[in-house]
């Protein structure tokens, strides 16, 4: 099953921005109740979309450099990138069909 990837400000741009396929990006960080709640949603979509979309994990209190340039305010939130640009932005928990749209949305289906 597909694990989504711990990523930082060091390696955003490599795994993100310069990626081939749309990315998923959770900002999160440990202590976020609403954060621990969407992380088995976030590992059950990274297995349904698995090869098609890239998931990562970004923990906003060891990284804030990304967090700040996204402007980040609440966690969790969650970005699709596509094309090395922000497709999408979801702020708070969000259900999984409503995580879908943005996937699907972002791979044109």
């Amino acid at each position: 099953m597909a694990e989504p990837t711990i990523i930082s400000d060091h390696d955003f741009e490599e795994k993100v921005i310069k990626a081939t396929k749309p990315v998923l990006v959770d900002f999160w960080a440990p202590w976020c109740r609403p954060c621990q709640m969407l992380a088995p949603v976030i590992k059950d979509l990274s297995a349904e979309y698995e090869g098609k979309i890239d998931f990562a994990k970004l923990d906003v209190d060891q990284n804030p450099l990304t967090a700040s340039q996204y402007h980040v305010m609440s966690i969790p939130t969650v970005f699709v990138f596509k094309g090395g640009k922000p497709a999408s932005q979801l702020v708070g928990f969000k259900p999984k069909e409503e995580l879908k749209k943005a996937l699907d949305a972002a791979l044109g289906s």
